[in-house]
C-alpha cells in the first residue's frame, strides 16, 4: 500500500519532524512542518485565518508528509491524509529527547523558523517547551485514540509507534 499523504503526530519532542524528514527523503514526498507555518518572527503566533491559508497552500499537492499537532488545522490535514503516524512514546523518552534537543538548540543558537531561537530564559518559565510537553502529554494520549476512531477518520491508516525502536523497524520496512 503506497503512502502518499502522511500526518506525523505526537507529543512535543517525540521526533515528529525528524521522522517526517526521513519519510520525505525515503518516499520522495514534500515535507510540511506546521511549526514553520505557524510561528512568525519573535515567536509570534500566526492568526488562525492566515495559518489555515498557509496550510491549505502547503497541502495543495497530491503527495506530502506533514508534522505537527495543531488542532486548528487537524481536520484539514487528516481529511486529505491517507496515513497518520502517531509517535506514542513514554513520557521518559519524550522528556529525555526534548531536554537534549532544547539544550542543543540553545547552546548552538540554532535558528528554527523565521529567525526564532530557543532562548535560555524560556527554559523554565511559563512558556517552557518542557512544561508544555508535561502539560499536554496525557491529554494527547487520551485525545488521539478518540479522534482517530471517529467515523470521519475511518479512511486513515493509523500507525501507532510506541518506542524509537518500533519506529526504526517500521521505517526500515518501508525502505
Amino acid at each position: 500500500m503506497a503512502y502518499q499523504r502522511i500526518s506525523v503526530i505526537g507529543t512535543s519532542g517525540s521526533g515528529k519532524t525528524t521522522l517526517a524528514r526521513q519519510l520525505s527523503q525515503a518516499l520522495h514526498l514534500p515535507h510540511v512542518e506546521l511549526d514553520a507555518l505557524y510561528w512568525g518572527p519573535n515567536w509570534t503566533p500566526t492568526p488562525i485565518d492566515p495559518f489555515q491559508a498557509r496550510v491549505i497552500q502547503a497541502l495543495s499537492g497530491d503527495r506530502w508528509v506533514v508534522d505537527g499537532n495543531y488542532s486548528k488545522v487537524r481536520q484539514m490535514v487528516w481529511r486529505q491524509a491517507d496515513t497518520v503516524v502517531w509517535l506514542d512514546y513514554s513520557l521518559a523518552v519524550v522528556l529525555g529527547r526534548l531536554t537534549r534537543r532544547t539544550l542543543q538548540r540553545m547552546v548552538r543558537q540554532e535558528e528554527l523558523w523565521n529567525g526564532n531561537r530557543e532562548p535560555w530564559q524560556r527554559l523554565f518559565n511559563r512558556d517552557s517547551i518542557l512544561l508544555w510537553a508535561l502539560s499536554t502529554y496525557g491529554k494527547r494520549r487520551r485525545e488521539y485514540p478518540q479522534l482517530l476512531s471517529q467515523p470521519e477518520h475511518a479512511h486513515l491508516r493509523v500507525v501507532q509507534l510506541r518506542s524509537p525502536e518500533a519506529t526504526r523497524q517500521w521505517l526500515s520496512n518501508l525502505l
